[in-house]
């Protein structure tokens, strides 16, 4: 079986080469990858162009449809407030994280947009840590300052 969670962590990667903040995502099907993503706010000057939302309009494509229910993501950092936003508004079932965000993270750490019982879906929320995920977000900013 595929770990998916390192796919992600390959688009987060590709990510960083190309200067931006690296966060990767993948969105799974019945144990299939049906999209994948990485961050691309600076390269296509968008500030909605985050991995997860680029993700979710292909895997929407993909199945034609703008319903995710019984879909699957892997995301290599928690979804921001927006993020999290799209997640719940396609309906995707099971949300994977690879390290948190102390700072914007809506799934928990700072706000929980998916679990949100006036809100009209659940999204069951698995923390995945990986090592990689944080390293490559801290190697990143260590650059950067």
């Amino acid at each position: 079986m595929m770990d998916f969670m390192l796919e992600a962590i390959k688009q987060a990667r590709i990510a960083l080469e190309l200067g931006e903040v690296p966060v990767g995502a993948v969105i799974t099907k019945n144990q299939r990858l049906i999209s994948k993503a990485c961050n691309l706010k600076e390269t296509l000057k968008d500030s909605t162009a985050h991995a997860e939302i680029i993700a979710i309009k292909s895997a929407s494509k993909v199945l034609e449809n703008w319903r995710l229910k019984d879909c699957s993501m892997y995301v290599t950092l928690e979804p921001c407030p927006m993020c999290a936003g799209a997640i719940l508004q396609c309906r995707i079932s099971k949300l994977y994280i690879g390290t948190f965000d102390p700072n914007a993270g809506a799934c928990g750490s700072v706000v929980n947009v998916l679990q949100n019982k006036y809100l009209n879906h659940w999204t069951n929320i698995q923390w995945d840590y990986n090592e990689e995920c944080g390293n490559i977000l801290d190697e990143f900013f260590k650059k950067k300052r």
